[in-house]
């Protein structure tokens, strides 16, 4: 499937099966996205998005567990990552297609539901029309409103009042087709009470071209809930043999991501992200502080190397009272990369507490990393703190570690490891 317009998007939504609210939701997403402009204020650089050549839908077969293992050994994948992600509850998704659900019997006898959106839309549509754009708006943002257009699969996660999920959910993300672009879209609705924690992670092949991946995650957590999302983003860097000065590849994924979490009551939503892979990432996993006594924590690890590309960070929107928030970051860049974190803290609510603590260390006389931090106060009753630091590797501590019979390099991993490590740990 080519060429973006109208008859391609309600192309997908028939094969989807889709009811006509969606089409309808589809469309009017697609037609604000054709007045939008692609954003270019990140401190990025990529070559033009040719969308209209773009493949936008490819399915792949749905896979039983023997075919997923041998799928996932295809991969490459490391061993325990295969353990990892065949012993929790996984929807693998494979270009367009949700390809494998697991635990999804197990987990609907406690009356929650995993399952694709694919699914979901059929089993639950009322369920999804209630929430779907709901903390993502069609219109949020040009990405945003082209996801919302033409997304594909994706998982939808529904936690009922009062129940912890016993087991990690996990979503696995992959891009197999050269020239296509991958849209899933993730919905989690955590009723009163109920507990979640949420696990992503992703891959793709070497190929010659760049390939786009544009997705959504909208986050419901309703009154005294808990849901915490972990990300592993492993996308293809790109070749990376040679370096120069201009930053850009010729393959290797473009990644731009919208993430948001609203918050209720009580509600907490802790959000830990790592950031190793694309040749360029554009994501800003953000909370909303809706209810009273909210409560919102972001751990970042960014590593660049090569000629990467990552302009990420995060928002936290206090609009309750009492409501409190921490970032921490931890960024790495190397070569001829470059990385940009940035942060918003807002507060329209009384008596929101933030603190803010971003660190960037820089490898060699190339790289580049900037720290662009923001705090919006609409009154004094509000606390805030913010720490940045912007540097070289310690020297001192590189030369202690060589002295004792460790390379440049081990010497190098150790430092990070040992400041990454709460980030790591989590």
């Amino acid at each position: 499937m080519t060429k973006l317009n109208k008859k391609l998007i309600c192309k997908i939504s028939n094969t989807r099966n889709e009811p006509k609210w969606l089409l309808d939701w589809r469309l009017a997403a697609f037609e604000a996205w054709q007045k939008m402009s692609e954003p270019h204020w990140g401190e990025i650089d990529y070559d033009s998005i040719d969308y209209d050549s773009l493949n936008y839908y490819n399915e792949s077969k749905i896979l039983d567990n023997s075919e997923l293992k041998k799928t996932y050994e295809k991969m490459g994948l490391p061993e325990s990552e295969q353990r990892a992600l065949l012993g929790m509850a996984t929807d693998t998704v494979i270009d367009s297609k949700s390809v494998h659900t697991s635990y999804t019997n197990e987990l609907e006898k406690l009356g929650i539901i995993f399952l694709p959106m694919s699914e979901a839309v059929q089993k639950y549509p009322d369920l999804v029309k209630q929430y779907l754009g709901s903390v993502v708006p069609a219109t949020d943002n040009f990405f945003a409103a082209l996801n919302a257009a033409v997304f594909s699969d994706g998982t939808f996660v529904y936690i009922p009042r009062d129940i912890k999920c016993p087991i990690d959910l996990a979503s696995y993300f992959r891009i197999e087709t050269a020239k296509i672009g991958q849209f899933e879209r993730t919905l989690i609705i955590a009723e009163k009470g109920s507990v979640l924690s949420y696990m992503e992670g992703c891959s793709a092949p070497r190929k010659p071209n760049h390939q786009l991946h544009s997705g959504v995650v909208e986050i419901i957590i309703k009154d005294n809930a808990y849901v915490k999302y972990s990300t592993v983003q492993n996308w293809y860097a790109g070749d990376s043999a040679v370096y120069s000065k201009s930053r850009k590849k010729k393959n290797g994924i473009l990644n731009f991501v919208t993430k948001r979490g609203k918050c209720f009551k009580n509600a907490r939503l802790d959000w830990t992200q790592i950031e190793i892979g694309s040749a360029m990432t554009w994501k800003y996993p953000s909370t909303i502080l809706y209810g009273d006594n909210s409560q919102s924590d972001f751990y970042s690890l960014t590593i660049t190397r090569g000629t990467q590309q990552a302009d990420t960070g995060t928002k936290m929107i206090h609009v309750g009272n009492n409501t409190k928030s921490n970032i921490v970051s931890y960024g790495v860049a190397t070569d001829y990369s470059r990385q940009t974190f940035r942060s918003l803290v807002s507060f329209t609510g009384h008596y929101g507490i933030n603190a803010s603590k971003c660190d960037t260390r820089i490898i060699g006389d190339n790289a580049i990393a900037n720290t662009i931090p923001t705090i919006v106060h609409s009154n004094g009753l509000n606390q805030q703190s913010h720490e940045a630091t912007t540097g070289a590797i310690d020297k001192d501590a590189l030369l202690l570690l060589m002295q004792s019979g460790l390379s440049e390099d081990e010497s190098i991993a150790l430092i990070i490891g040992a400041n990454a490590s709460p980030m790591i740990s989590l």
